[in-house]
């Protein structure tokens, strides 16, 4: 293979960013099944912000292009997937999205071509679940025929500082000259530079342990807020003073939403159990921050009712939806979860976001979400993600005399809340 020539498979967060990146240096062609996708890049714009208008539009002058048409990717050499591994309603490992770009892969391999996964999945997915669907549909022999990489994807949506080229790599192959071969592709665009593991299992198991280390650590405070809550001591107040220490850990209480830290977690336990080991920790910490959203909502009906505040169709504020801030991600958001255990107490819920795509939350959660900041005043105001463009709000303005206000990040002023994580 002495000409790169790659393909994306996959143009969401983590592939077009990469995509775009690779384009800089090799001939790149993104592909996704989603043609309005496709056509929405090709005229210069990313809905998702990861890619600004400026460096995609300048990547296609240079022969970027993206495609939903297979036959545009038939002579590539290198592969890379990227897409989604969501979990199902059970929390088992859903692995449809990884089986059909693995077929669409198939398709169009040829002898001597590299396709390499970057999508999170527990250690043996790769070869034990993606290879063989490669091998059936395109008739090859892995490792004599082609040969694959895994190099697990380190994408944080919505940070415009640690961007993809400035995120060191992991990098493995399925032989040794493969791993370097791999590895060297990846050094050659990723500015911060590359860690080549030993071996694609090593590889898998590095990227899922580094969310679920996150996830365990973000149910650990988020306890700590619990127990702090009863206490009558503000849990911000014991981090940042816990914080002066020089080794000290800075999580921060929350809800653990999004396509990541989220559903990292059950890919090891599930992969875990399979072994015969019951994941105890792991687990634990899943079901603490699972129940977050409806902690949060609980907390806000005691406060409105130790002030006296008719509850029952009272109106709620809820001040972000997406699952983190200043970003239009709302996959896997916990703020669902608020939204839902508040309505059960039938409030009357409006749920504010400058950043959502109103038409995706519909489409994805069957509520209705505004880009507008309302005008009325509310009986309670939960402040759910700080976006940034919050900083301005005036909360005393869309506060009614006797109001709740609850902060879950922590955001704003400790003075102008009655309750937070």
């Amino acid at each position: 293979m002495d000409t790169v020539k790659i393909a994306v498979i996959g143009l969401g967060y983590v592939g077009l960013p990469l995509a775009r990146l690779f384009s800089t240096k090799y001939e790149t062609v993104g592909f996704d099944m989603n043609k309005a996708r496709v056509d929405a890049l090709m005229a210069g714009h990313d809905a998702t912000l990861e890619v600004s208008d400026e460096l995609l539009q300048s990547a296609i002058v240079n022969g970027f292009k993206c495609t939903a048409d297979i036959e545009d990717i038939r002579d590539c050499n290198f592969y890379v997937v990227a897409v989604p591994t969501p979990v199902d309603p059970n929390h088992n490992p859903d692995l449809t999205p990884l089986y059909g770009a693995s077929t669409t892969v198939g398709k169009v391999i040829s002898k001597g071509d590299i396709v390499v996964y970057e999508s999170t999945v527990y250690p043996g997915v790769t070869e034990d679940e993606c290879i063989p669907v490669v091998e059936k549909v395109s008739g090859l022999k892995f490792n004599i025929d082609f040969f694959a990489g895994y190099s697990p994807e380190r994408i944080n949506p919505g940070d415009k500082l640690h961007t993809v080229e400035k995120i060191k790599k992991v990098t493995s192959g399925s032989t040794l000259e493969i791993g370097k071969k791999v590895n060297e592709v990846y050094a050659s665009v990723i500015a911060a530079g590359t860690h080549l593991a030993p071996t694609m299992k090593v590889a898998e198991a590095a990227k899922v342990i580094e969310n679920s280390q996150r996830d365990i650590n973000i149910a650990f405070v988020n306890e700590l807020s619990k127990i702090f809550t009863r206490m009558g001591i503000d849990t911000q107040d014991v981090l940042e003073a816990a914080s002066t220490k020089w080794n000290f850990l800075p999580f921060k209480p929350g809800l653990v939403g999004g396509h990541c830290i989220g559903v990292d977690p059950y890919y090891l336990a599930q992969c875990a159990q399979s072994y015969s080991y019951n994941p105890e920790i792991i687990l634990a910490g899943r079901r603490m921050n699972d129940g977050m959203g409806e902690y949060v909502a609980s907390q806000v009906v005691k406060l409105m009712l130790r002030k006296g505040i008719q509850v029952l169709d009272s109106n709620i504020l809820i001040l972000g939806f997406t699952f983190k801030e200043n970003c239009p991600d709302v996959r896997n958001t916990k703020v669902i979860d608020i939204y839902k255990f508040l309505k059960e107490y039938n409030l009357n819920i409006t749920v504010y976001d400058p950043w959502a795509n109103l038409n995706a939350v519909k489409h994805e959660y069957g509520i209705e979400v505004i880009n507008e900041l309302p005008k009325e005043k509310f009986d309670a105001i939960v402040l759910a993600v700080a976006h940034q463009k919050f900083s301005g709000i005036d909360i005393k303005e869309l506060s009614k005399t006797q109001s709740v206000v609850f902060d879950v990040k922590g955001f704003l002023p400790k003075d102008s809340v009655d309750g937070r994580l």
